[in-house]
């Protein structure tokens, strides 16, 4: 991600994440300030349950806009501003 900061948007394709704990979680949360500061967003895509459940606890799910999968992630013409999340 570091060599994308510059970058509007970035989309984080997590189907193949079946753990994260808190040091992932962190990294995560570091890098979407990171894109925020220079006027960009970081999007997660295809949280398994185990994953999922972790940001619904945590509460940082409400923190990032989340999508069923990167193709929808993709296809979103024009993600709104803001973290709400969005399946």
């Amino acid at each position: 991600m570091e060599e994308h900061a510059r970058a509007r948007r970035i989309v984080v394709d997590c189907s193949d994440l079946g753990f994260c704990d808190s040091t992932g979680l962190n990294a995560l949360l570091k890098a979407r300030l990171r894109m925020r500061e220079t006027g960009g967003r970081l999007d997660l895509a295809g949280l398994r349950p185990p994953v999922d459940r972790m940001f619904d606890i945590t509460g940082a799910r409400a923190v990032f806009r989340v999508y069923e999968d990167t193709a929808r992630a993709l296809a979103d013409p024009a993600p709104h501003a803001g973290g709400a999340g969005h399946d």
